[in-house]
């Protein structure tokens, strides 16, 4: 009598354990929040053609005056007849964090195609950015930038996280590299914002949304104007002048008369960083200058 009640005892024991293994087994899987889309990478054709572009005549002889100007904060001015600049290696997409990631939308990628990166170089060993963006039906430079982020934040994402998505976070102009769950930092402002160890996707959610959920897109922020007159349909943007700046930019190549090739909406330091209604932030660390 009591052995069967023992075993009876037993296996009642023994099924809630099951039952209470294979409950607490689902739930990780019923709560646990899907990795975030893969942004959707620039065409073959566009970058070969942004690539050229940044290549043209045109834009090395605007990048002759970029690294001449620089220069001559130096001992040994550079001469813009002096400057032979050059583009060197592959051109590289850009992204920027996604403001539909920032509302919470189901499925939205973390980042989006902001635009392409070149590097350039010149006979004295500067180094510059060249972004192009799509314009109409044609990939046109519409910003030069100093120093060489894009693409070498672009080759340390990927020895680092191997075939994940480099995007930044242009208001506090960090950089980070997210594949599935994982969001590592690539700088030490991202290393500030997430720690040397990253963080998971869902805390890195969290983290942007509380920044800056309140300053998206058709926010009461956003009707104020204070987003520095970013247009979300991507027809217009107006930027202030940074302060205290440590990228010297130029909004676009010029002709050799000094008037403007080209000036699309992606000028000047980061039109998603504006559609997040964070212009004033973004720019600090990209002084426009006007010619």
């Amino acid at each position: 009598m009591t052995d069967r009640y023992t075993s009876r005892n037993a296996a009642r024991v023994a099924a809630a354990g099951a039952l209470t293994a294979a409950l607490l087994g689902l739930a990780p899987l019923a709560h646990a929040a899907p990795p975030p889309a893969v942004p959707a990478p620039p065409p073959a054709a566009g970058v070969a053609e942004a690539h050229d572009a940044a290549a043209a005549p045109a834009t090395l002889a605007t990048l002759s005056r970029f690294f001449a100007r620089d220069g001559a904060a130096r001992d040994g001015a550079l001469a813009k007849t002096d400057a032979r600049p050059r583009i060197d290696g592959a051109t590289v997409p850009v992204y920027t964090l996604d403001p539909e990631f920032v509302a919470g939308k189901e499925g939205a990628p973390i980042a989006r195609l902001d635009f392409l990166a070149s590097t350039a170089v010149s006979a004295d060993g500067q180094k510059a950015s060249v972004w192009t963006a799509r314009t109409g039906n044609t990939w046109s430079v519409v910003n030069i930038a100093t120093g060489d982020d894009e693409t070498r934040y672009a080759a340390a994402g990927a020895r680092k996280l191997s075939g994940g998505t480099v995007f930044r976070e242009p208001q506090i102009n960090a950089w980070y590299v997210q594949r599935g769950d994982r969001v590592l930092p690539l700088d030490e402002d991202a290393v500030r914002a997430v720690g040397e160890q990253g963080t998971t996707v869902g805390a890195y959610r969290d983290r942007v949304r509380k920044a800056y959920g309140a300053k998206l897109p058709g926010s009461a922020y956003d009707r104020k104007g204070v987003a520095g007159g970013y247009d979300v349909k991507g027809e217009s943007a107006s930027v202030a002048p940074g302060t205290d700046a440590d990228r010297s930019v130029t909004a676009a190549p010029e002709g050799d008369d000094g008037s403007s090739i080209a000036a699309p909406a992606a000028t000047a330091g980061g039109a998603a960083a504006l559609a997040l209604g964070l212009g004033a932030v973004a720019v600090r660390r990209h002084r426009l200058r006007r010619r």
